[in-house]
């Protein structure tokens, strides 16, 4: 009798659009493990993103406005579950492998600095080349996650995670790009929702021909990006929206960037959170042996130690070890 497992890519095989990524034709995983009887390989990588320590510590790292100003504002962790939901939704439309694309979603984030995007500019500076939160997403799989053995993870699910963002390679499988557009359609909605809530802005200081594409409320806005996708690519071998919409949507970024990411009143947190992780960086790479034992113990630099130790913090534990230091 075939496992649950085998069951599982049989059905697969038979429902799947043809260019869908099987989980049975996965190029596999670096370090070679012996099949689960339970569950697929994406299924597994699912899994084991969920119950490491880098995603239960999402839940404390601010996404764009600090959550202990308000208790429904999102956080890293929100953020995932969202793109989550919306690359799930959109992977069934198109009969993609609604695993691969859930485990990429769930480890896409895992790599971002406390308090936002601030720390990938700071720790890019230490270092002296370019920190991306892709990358260290990677690294964390690869290398930091189980005392330095990392995840182990399948080659489609870490080609998902560090090819998510808009400025890397275009990934490798129809489910890792249906991730990339679920991220940016979450992020620039839900920023704009928590926006209004913080009263940085108005629903009318939205600019009118992106309210006419998508509609005035976050539900619109997101029914017709994730429409846009599916109607564009349904049927055909690819991933793409339509032209309008895709268009609405740059302008809504180019919007949130102005009107919210960059605005006056966010320069004094982003200061505050610049000044707290450039100390840390400094500190740690002067004084490696305080760092936690699992970090000491994998090879690297001082420097490149530091900076896995000061991007894995969360807000509040950051603030507290340049308390401690600092007294500030």
């Amino acid at each position: 009798m075939n496992t649950v497992r085998e069951e599982t890519e049989r059905i697969e095989r038979e429902i799947l659009a043809p260019h869908a990524q099987l989980a049975a034709e996965s190029k596999g995983r670096e370090r070679p493990e012996e099949p689960d009887p339970l569950r697929t390989g994406f299924q597994r990588d699912r899994d084991r993103i969920t119950h490491s320590k880098s995603f239960r510590r999402l839940k404390h790292k601010t996404q764009v406005f600090a959550p202990i100003s308000g208790d429904h504002f999102r956080v890293r962790l929100t953020h995932t579950l969202e793109v989550a939901q919306i690359a799930r939704t959109i992977a069934r439309a198109l009969r993609l492998n609604e695993d691969l694309t859930e485990a990429i979603a769930l480890g896409h984030d895992l790599g971002h600095t406390p308090f936002g995007h601030v720390g990938e500019g700071v720790l890019s500076t230490a270092l002296g080349r370019p920190f991306k939160h892709a990358e260290q997403s990677l690294r964390i799989v690869d290398v930091l996650e189980y005392d330095g053995k990392g995840l182990n993870l399948t080659h489609e699910v870490r080609d998902g995670i560090v090819n998510h963002t808009w400025a890397q390679p275009k990934p490798a499988t129809f489910e890792a790009q249906v991730v990339r557009f679920a991220d940016r359609i979450a992020y620039l909605n839900h920023d704009l929702d928590d926006a209004v809530r913080a009263g940085f802005i108005t629903p009318d200081d939205v600019p009118t021909q992106i309210k006419q594409e998508l509609g005035t409320s976050h539900a619109e806005r997101i029914n017709a990006l994730v429409m846009a996708i599916v109607e564009e690519s349904r049927g055909f071998d690819r991933v793409a929206m339509a032209q309008a919409p895709l268009d609405a949507m740059s302008q809504l970024r180019e919007f949130m960037f102005q009107r919210v990411y960059l605005a006056p009143q966010t320069a004094p947190d982003r200061e505050r959170a610049e000044r707290v992780i450039s100390n840390l960086f400094e500190h740690y790479s002067d004084h490696p042996d305080e760092l936690p034992a699992e970090l000491q113990a994998i090879p690297g630099t001082a420097e490149i130690r530091a900076a896995d130790y000061v991007a894995g913090m969360t807000d509040g534990y950051a603030l507290n070890r340049h308390l401690d230091l600092y007294g500030e």
